[in-house]
């Protein structure tokens, strides 16, 4: 098949619209339709409907969108390779993570990034739903749990767990808990049972809820979990990873009750191996992992030193 006559077939199903697509790639509606007609009958088929309000993809005309979309797709991921080099990082990154972990820890962290490479656009998709790398669905992956997919570079960047906390003013206010059973005068802040989450948090979830606390907020995820126990609502059941950004903020309730380990991977497919802006991306989370592990251990140091004293 003709390529051109390809290219303006997927710049045509892609706008719905003769008209727009000439625009896109400066050529005339008369053009443009010669070409499609040209292809159709190549193929010795009918590709489009044609309505007053636009044109509609037959049966073989998703096909062969479909087919062109994929190849659209690699061309793309293709030229922004070759326009990568060991100077300059730029283009598109897709990244996915989920939402608590995005909002919460990667966002506040992408001010460096950009001042490092200011040309990188960086696509960030925040959903629970893990998305298909090898059919590049997304670059980059930072998940809860190690991927399962074949044929991904993976990295385990850390493990957390998830914790009880509050503001000292919501303490002061309505007292510490000291036993688990105390959380019953209490208001528990949590993930929603039936949204999707690492069991491991799911399952301090079940444990804390059998308390039967006073009352219940249940959020379908941590970024408001944070905001409700900032703002002193209760008590939240929030991963570790939060405390080094909110040292003053948040008081770890009950030392001893925690989720089960949940490792955290950075992953992407085989074929990214050599993409600058995957391999800047990386480095710059892996360096940001470190400085948080440094920040962690100091405050750890810290509060050991002031139980010593007292």
């Amino acid at each position: 098949m003709d390529w051109d006559k390809l290219r303006i077939f997927h710049a045509v199903a892609d706008a719905g619209s003769l008209t727009h697509a000439g625009d896109a790639l400066h050529l005339s509606q008369s053009a443009v339709s010669r070409q499609i007609r040209a292809l159709e009958e190549s193929l010795s088929t009918t590709l489009f409907h044609r309505h007053a309000r636009g044109l509609i993809l037959t049966e073989q005309g998703e096909l062969l969108f479909e087919a062109t979309r994929s190849i659209t797709k690699r061309l793309d991921t293709a030229s922004a390779r070759i326009r990568d080099s060991e100077e300059h990082v730029f283009g598109e990154l897709k990244v996915t993570t989920a939402t608590g972990f995005g909002t919460l820890w990667l966002v506040p962290r992408l001010p460096r990034l950009y001042a490092r490479y200011p040309d990188l656009k960086i696509d960030l998709m925040l959903e629970e739903r893990v998305l298909d790398l090898p059919m590049r669905e997304a670059d980059v992956a930072i998940r809860m749990k190690e991927p399962s997919q074949s044929d991904l570079i993976r990295r385990r960047l850390l493990n957390i767990r998830m914790r009880l906390y509050a503001t000292p003013e919501y303490l002061a206010e309505n007292g510490i808990p000291e036993q688990l059973s105390d959380l019953a005068t209490h208001r528990i802040i949590c993930q929603n049972p039936t949204t999707p989450q690492v069991s491991a948090g799911a399952s301090l979830v079940q444990t804390l809820l059998a308390q039967n606390p006073r009352s219940t907020l249940a959020v379908n995820n941590y970024f408001g979990v944070l905001q409700a126990v900032l703002s002193q609502v209760g008590i939240g059941i929030l991963p570790d990873y939060l405390t080094n950004d909110f040292p003053n903020r948040l008081v770890r309730v009950l030392a001893d009750v925690e989720s089960g380990e949940v490792p955290v991977f950075l992953a992407f497919p085989e074929e990214l191996r050599a993409s600058r802006r995957v391999t800047a991306f990386r480095d710059f989370v892996l360096e940001e992992i470190q400085a948080w592990r440094r920040v962690q251990h100091a405050l750890v140091a810290e509060g050991e030193s002031h139980t010593g004293h007292a």
